[in-house]
């Protein structure tokens, strides 16, 4: 799933890390033609590092595990530290450009490194409520994977932000369900969107907004 050339750069751009990361991906024997791809790409990203660790899951025969982690359609691949559950979850393959999304994930919850500005910082604290932001994406998307990281970023950064990846080719009943004719786009707690990949200000703006209401 990857080859030398792209393993070298993955771990160049991954740096040094710090807290073990796990890569916990849910699976299912049948209905789910890529959930092989999802766990075997896993699989060789965890080879990058002797801090990356890799665990499978039956999202069906595991409920307790599925429950624990909110895994509610697959393949599913959750990013966790050893000690903490940032809500990072990419649904369907992380694959083509969102393989950079991937990467970073791993990179901050294994070193706590969110990026973002003092100001986001003091307005996200002010959350009181949970905040569930779905980024649709396709892998032939070259911008897609920033508005995939500033989300996960947003959910490294407080307990009440929840952030998936979704796959739209993938999952198209749920493209359907939140209209989603371009990517990427973001969904607030299935009530609210935003399309394109905006700056930081524009995001929290949005999610500020949704959390007023």
């Amino acid at each position: 799933m990857i080859d030398e050339d792209t393993a070298h750069k993955a771990k160049e751009m991954l740096g040094e890390l710090k807290e073990n990361v796990k890569l916990i991906t849910f699976t299912q024997e049948h209905e789910c033609d890529s959930c092989t791809q999802n766990n075997d790409l896993a699989e060789a990203f965890s080879g990058l590092s002797d801090k990356i660790q890799h665990e499978v899951y039956d999202f069906l025969l595991n409920r307790e595990m599925s429950e624990k982690y909110r895994i509610d359609k697959i393949p599913a691949l959750a990013v966790v530290s050893g000690n903490r559950d940032y809500g990072i979850r990419f649904y369907g393959i992380p694959s083509g450009y969102e393989f950079t999304s991937l990467l970073e994930a791993v990179r901050m919850v294994s070193t706590g490194e969110h990026g973002l500005s003092p100001d986001t910082v003091e307005r996200v604290a002010t959350l009181r409520s949970e905040m569930h932001i779905q980024v649709f994406v396709t892998p032939t998307c070259p911008y897609c994977p920033r508005a995939v990281v500033l989300a996960h970023r947003l959910a490294l950064l407080s307990e009440h932000v929840r952030s998936d990846m979704v796959e739209a080719i993938e999952f198209p009943h749920l493209a359907q369900k939140y209209s989603v004719m371009g990517v990427p786009r973001s969904v607030f707690n299935e009530e609210d969107y935003i399309e394109g990949a905006v700056p930081e200000k524009l995001l929290v703006d949005k999610i500020m907004e949704v959390a007023g209401r």
